[in-house]
């Protein structure tokens, strides 16, 4: 069993015990998160109805913080000397999946 969640601005598929990189929360380590499920697959039952995946809950725990990879950002103009340089680590939310509940 499997299935696609809105995890922040991204779609994933998650099953049981599978551990992703999400969009930063506000929870701490050991803190239950709801995951909204946009698709159920079960077999061969596949479930995408509104109303029926209403019911269904996706849970995850927090495993703790987490930096995405580091970004260089360089802006240079030429002739004139101008050059900045800037970088960037997304903040992210480790969690692993603890049950899909039908």
């Amino acid at each position: 069993m499997y299935a696609i969640v809105r995890a922040g601005g991204r779609q994933e598929k998650v099953s049981v015990g599978d551990v992703l990189l999400i969009d930063k929360v506000s929870a701490q380590a050991g803190d239950r998160v709801d995951l909204k499920p946009l698709l159920l697959v079960d077999g061969s039952t596949v479930t995408s109805d509104a109303a029926k995946l209403a019911s269904v809950s996706v849970t995850a725990e927090v495993v703790g913080p987490a930096k995405g990879p580091k970004i260089t950002i360089m802006k240079f103009k030429n002739k004139t000397g101008y050059r900045k340089r800037q970088g960037h680590r997304q903040h992210l939310t480790q969690v692993k999946i603890t049950a899909i509940d039908a």
